[in-house]
């Protein structure tokens, strides 16, 4: 298939030898304040990208292994190496390993499984994001992390997505930065725009809509996208803008509570429970849902909304 697919378009602001922080997005969404409960250990996350630096100090422990499906390193499955760093920026904002340095990720304690689907361009072949969801299927990952896309609806895509929803894998895409910050207009880009996946929006680290974000009905949640820092090539760091930063975030956090509603009910969730789940930790910010979807992904939410929530749900399940 023609080469058309890339990563969702972002923004190098900053990049830096070294770092000692936990990141403010991770904190805007409350991430630290659950991290006594979970850190996700014993969660996978598959992140379909441009690879990762797999010796970078802050993932190197993280990682459980990965594939390469592209052109880069003449095609070698075994080497899934980044040379282009949008991977390894968005695995840091997963994952990134709780040292008292560097930076820390949302799920600070999840496995990484990297997919590499994009070349050193950033850019790949649809049939290269099909075989990474079937890989990450075959390694029964538990969440999927996209952030790339493309202008087409591609049927076999589509089909492979639907396939990990029903194996219970929750997929998280980039909405995509083609966004002109009028909610009465739409722009779409795939994954992104398939139900089936939970498509997320960017916001700024102040909680204002990203002018660049996509609008449109299929917007799930939104989450912090501009001013992102996380883990870079050659065991660096960067700053970096974009709804490919956003989607990492709800990976993350999709990590975190996966490990405590499996604890709380005492069962494996599925995929519609688990979204449930995650729809239940969001606070509105007051757009429109073409632009916020549910709202701000926000992992502390207060206890009585909780019990209510939870309340619900469980009468539920006796339906």
């Amino acid at each position: 298939m023609e080469q058309n697919v890339r990563v969702i378009p972002f923004k190098l602001i900053h990049e830096t030898d070294g770092a000692s922080e936990i990141p403010k997005g991770v904190k805007l969404i409350q991430a630290p304040n659950i991290w006594k409960e979970t850190k996700g250990k014993g969660v996978t996350v598959a992140v379909l990208d441009t690879g990762c630096d797999t010796t970078h100090p802050d993932l190197r422990e993280r990682i459980i292994g990965g594939r390469n499906f592209t052109n880069d390193d003449r095609g070698n499955p075994d080497l899934y190496l980044d040379y282009n760093g949008h991977g390894t920026h968005v695995s840091g904002t997963i994952a990134a390993q709780l040292n008292n340095k560097g930076v820390a990720g949302v799920a600070p304690e999840a496995n990484l499984l990297i997919v590499k689907v994009l070349n050193k361009q950033g850019s790949g072949q649809y049939d290269w994001i099909i075989k990474g969801i079937h890989y990450a299927i075959e390694q029964k990952a538990d969440i999927i992390s996209m952030s790339l896309g493309g202008p087409n609806d591609v049927p076999e895509l589509h089909q492979a997505i639907k396939k990990a929803v029903d194996q219970n894998i929750l997929v998280v895409c980039a909405a995509g930065n083609e966004g002109d910050g009028d909610e009465a207009t739409d722009e779409f880009a795939f994954p992104g725009s398939y139900n089936e996946v939970i498509s997320v929006g960017a916001i700024d680290l102040e909680r204002r809509s990203s002018k660049f974000s996509n609008s449109h009905n299929e917007i799930d949640v939104v989450a912090p996208g501009e001013g992102i820092l996380s883990t870079y090539l050659n065991g660096r760091y960067a700053t970096l803008s974009g709804t490919s930063m956003a989607a990492p975030h709800v990976s993350g956090a999709l990590a975190l509570i996966k490990d405590i509603a499996n604890r709380q009910f005492e069962r494996n969730l599925s995929e519609p429970e688990l979204y449930a789940q995650l729809i239940k930790r969001t606070i509105p910010l007051g757009y429109s849902p073409k632009l916020e979807g549910n709202g701000l992904i926000y992992l502390t939410v207060p206890e009585h909304l909780a019990n209510i929530f939870d309340l619900e749900f469980k009468a539920m399940l006796f339906i």
